[in-house]
């Protein structure tokens, strides 16, 4: 029955980004089917077959490995604060980010992701119907990040027009980065990261497909792929990447303090007024609030209905703070059935909230003024977009969980 259900969530899915289409008679269903096929493919392969249960495996071990090094490091700098018996999450969750990020930097100095990421690229773009570069940017969203991707464009940031400009924002904001992947394998189950991580970026493609539908000349399309970068020392890259980590660590720390002292304020005040008015007959907040108005959405994604109401409050948090508030409140909830927690979980994987508005055009316009005015125009479109690929990921995933 649930898929039955997700089917037609996908549908329902799908027309919402067809609401929103800038071109609804371009719109090339042919590729966004064989991206869906893909995409049930590959959520199966990875959920259901022993092949891509190993790999899944395989990557969590690797993942388990660096951050047992990672601890290392903290814990020289930062193990005389450590409580016996607790976990600080600052220091076990998003500190690892520092040592994440300095491996990666290691691996684009010695130009192997640019390689992965350029074949990769290549081989995307045979599938989806758009331009090397959008393809490009994709894969390289998934490894550098939201922000950090747009350094590698800067060249090309100003002869890139508007409708292009929106699939690759909107890539950037759907996916994750690899160096933050390491702190959701503490926070939820690997599966269901990795499974996000590759349905996503199929899932980006297929709604900008419908919302900002074009075709790319390949030749202007090769002119503007062009991934040169500063040339540095391999000390001087290792120390901005460093860097770079433990900015992301202090950013995403910063975020949840205050996002989770706001929402516990929320819930405060509304469950309040909401005692009041009910004479303490109803014991609901804030949370619960957006849990019924998400709760449709939720049970769409073939999510029982019994879990829907605390599962679309998981959803919304998630859309009104960032991810790690709403992993953090997952590992709260009781009672809630497997398919709805794995559901949710690869709902959550993706940076589709309204805070990354402010990165993405922030980061843009920091390379290109212009362009990141532009970009910040279509914001909510960009969010709206972004929501619906992280649905359309966890009702495929749901199919076989």
């Amino acid at each position: 029955m649930h898929i039955i259900i997700g089917i037609v969530g996908i549908v329902v899915f799908l027309a919402l980004a067809l609401l929103a289409s800038s071109d609804r008679k371009n719109v090339r269903w042919q590729y966004i089917g064989l991206m869906l096929a893909i995409q049930v493919v590959l959520a199966f392969f990875l959920l259901k077959t022993s092949i891509g249960i190993k790999i899944v495996g395989g990557v969590a071990s690797g993942f388990g490995y660096l951050l047992q090094q990672a601890s290392e490091g903290i814990n020289f700098v930062f193990g005389g604060l450590m409580n016996e018996g607790e976990s600080t999450f600052f220091i076990n969750v998003l500190l690892p980010i520092v040592f994440i990020s300095a491996l990666i930097g290691i691996l684009q100095y010695l130009k192997i992701l640019p390689v992965i990421i350029n074949v990769l690229g290549f081989l995307i773009s045979k599938v989806n119907g758009m331009g090397r570069l959008e393809s490009y940017n994709a894969v390289a969203s998934a490894i550098l990040g939201q922000s950090e991707v747009f350094i590698s464009l800067k060249k090309q940031l100003p002869f890139i027009p508007k409708h292009r400009l929106y699939t690759l924002t909107a890539s950037a904001m759907s996916t994750v980065s690899a160096s933050i992947v390491g702190a959701y394998f503490t926070m939820i189950k690997p599966e269901f990261v990795v499974t996000a991580v590759v349905l996503n970026l199929f899932g980006g493609f297929i709604i900008a497909s419908i919302i900002n539908p074009y075709k790319v000349d390949e030749e202007n399309d090769k002119l503007l792929i062009d991934t040169d970068e500063k040339k540095q020392s391999f000390f001087e890259m290792l120390g901005e990447y460093i860097l770079d980590g433990f900015k992301v660590a202090v950013i995403v720390g910063a975020m949840l303090i205050g996002y989770i002292a706001l929402i516990s304020l929320l819930n405060g005040i509304v469950g309040g007024i909401i005692a009041m008015v009910s004479g303490g007959s109803l014991d609901w907040n804030f949370q619960t609030l957006i849990g019924f108005i998400f709760a449709p959405l939720a049970f769409l994604t073939g999510i029982p209905w019994s879990d829907a109401v605390d599962a679309g409050s998981i959803m919304a948090t998630k859309l009104l703070s960032n991810e790690f508030v709403a992993m953090t409140e997952l590992g709260k909830v009781e009672g809630l059935s497997d398919r709805a927690v794995g559901v949710v979980s690869v709902f959550l994987v993706s940076f589709a909230n309204f805070s990354s508005i402010g990165i993405i055009s922030g980061a843009i316009k920091s390379l290109n003024d212009e362009k990141g005015d532009v970009v910040a125009r279509f914001g909510l479109k960009l969010l709206f977009g972004a929501t619906l690929v992280s649905f359309i990921s966890a009702t495929i995933a749901g199919f076989f969980i």
